[in-house]
Formats: structure tokens, sequence, C-alpha cells
């Protein structure tokens, strides 16, 4: 029942937030038909195996159970995002207790830029769990190789860049990739920043931004992240991921407010929006 529930109850509010206007109701009913036949049908199945084949029943969920994992990846394949999100809110909330304030400040649909201070490693997972859309990730290309995380990172679309001085190449197929995004109506999130912070404090917001809303003037979502200084993920106390955890579950909060035009946008009125989530104004 709760394997079934992690599947259903996702996505019957997946279909209804991606079934196009006037036919949510017709969608629905495709899938109530869908599900009555797969009952159906799993049911004869069971009678079959367990009364004419001779099956046990532990060999009965065995077989349930790889062909669970067969939908699962097929799942996958078709909406990566769905699981991605899953996953991200399931680690960020097991590792901390997160709450969001203005969520409702992300814009539904069409093109957007949420623009975030950055503490620490776990910045996009947190911020991924409790967005509810799909975000493409500027994120620097060191970060976005960390191991494990990379993976998560890759198919989650994250685009890497780096200083100019490293990779124009990088740094210059980073904007082609954030302006393809933006043209398609994603949402990408930048950290204007362009580093970990290295005190806990705001730092000054790099000209990327203003490069990016030159060319695509789109609306923009300042975010400020509350809690993770200090964590396993953070520069304090010495270098991120070096020193042993000393604390678990601990409270971070997600701050959003309103979306700024971006025809009128820059990084300093941009920076002063996110330092005043933070506090600091």
């Amino acid at each position: 029942g709760v394997s079934g529930g992690l599947f259903i109850v996702p996505l019957y509010a997946f279909i209804q937030s991606r079934s196009p206007k006037g036919e949510c109701a017709q969608a629905i009913a495709a899938n109530n038909i869908m599900n009555s036949l797969f009952m159906v049908v799993s049911a004869l199945l069971s009678m079959l195996l367990l009364g004419v084949a001779g099956w046990t029943i532990p060999q009965l969920f065995l077989l349930l159970a790889v062909m669970n994992a067969v939908v699962a990846l097929y799942v996958y394949s078709q909406v990566p995002e769905f699981t991605q999100r899953f996953i991200s809110y399931l680690l960020s909330h097991v590792m901390y207790r997160v709450t969001v304030t203005g969520r409702e400040k992300i814009p539904k649909e069409g093109a957007g830029i949420i623009v975030c201070n950055h503490v620490s490693y776990v910045d996009a997972l947190i911020i991924m769990g409790a967005s509810t859309r799909p975000i493409r990730f500027v994120m620097d290309k060191s970060i976005s190789e960390i191991p494990l995380l990379k993976y998560l990172f890759r198919h989650a679309g994250v685009i890497p860049i780096c200083s100019p001085k490293q990779s124009e190449e990088t740094y210059n197929r980073a904007f082609e990739a954030i302006h393809e995004a933006l043209a398609n109506d994603e949402l990408v999130c930048i950290f204007p920043e362009g580093r970990l912070t290295p005190d806990g404090e705001l730092g000054d917001f790099r000209p990327g931004i203003d490069k990016i809303l030159a060319r695509d003037p789109v609306p923009v979502i300042p975010m400020a992240l509350h809690g993770l200084w200090g964590s396993y993920f953070s520069h304090k106390g010495g270098h991120a991921l070096a020193k042993m955890p000393k604390r678990f579950w601990s409270r971070v909060s997600v701050d959003l407010t309103d979306a700024v035009d971006g025809k009128l946008a820059n990084k300093e009125s941009l920076r002063v929006q996110v330092a005043s989530l933070l506090g600091k104004f």
C-alpha cells in the first residue's frame, strides 16, 4: 500500500498539473480506466500463477517487485524530473527540517530566473526539493562534478560554468545553454555570488546575471537559504566535507519574494532583494 502510494499520489498530481487546460477531467478518466484494466489483469495473473502454476505468495511478490522496478525505470526515462524532484525532496527532508515560505512566488509556467545566496554544496538539492517546477541550475563546474551528486546533477540538466580564464569555451557554452533554456520557457536558478560563501555572509553578485538579463529580460525571483551555514556541506570551521558532521536534522528555511521585472533588475538591486530576505537590510 505504501509503495503503491508512492506511485499513485504523485502521478495523480502530475496528471493534473501537466494536462492541457480543459482536458484534465478526460486525462483522469482515462487514467481510471487504465487502473481498472490493470487491476483485473493483476487479479487474473495472481489466480493463474497461484492456482494453476502452483507459485507461492513470496514468488508472486518477487515477480511484482521486478515488474514495478521495470515500471519505475520506464517512468524515469519518460519523466526524469519527476524522479529527481522526488529523490531531492526525500534526501533534503531526511537531512534537514525544511520549511518553504513564498513557494507560490515561483511562476507556474513560462521562463524565469531564481537568484539565491550560495551557502553549501547541497543548496541545489534543497531548492530542487522545494520547487513546484523542474529547475535548470547554473553551477560551478567543480561542484557539478562532486562524486555521487554529479549523477543527480547531470540528469537534472545542470548547466556547468567556470570563469573565462579557466575555460572560455565552457563559459560561453553555459550562457548559450541558459539562453536556450529561457527561450524554451524553463526555470533557471543561478547563484550570482559565483562561489560558496567563505564566512556565512552574502558576497557581491558577479556581472553574469546582468549579461543574462541583457539578452533575456525574464522575471527574476529572489530567494534566500537560511540554516545551512555551519552544516557539513558548508565552509564554516574549515573546508566543506572535510570535517565531522556536528548536527543532524537541523532547521533550514527557503524564503522567496515577488518576482522582479527582468528589464528593471540588475545585480545590485537583486543583491539588495536577497539580502533583505536574509535580514541584512
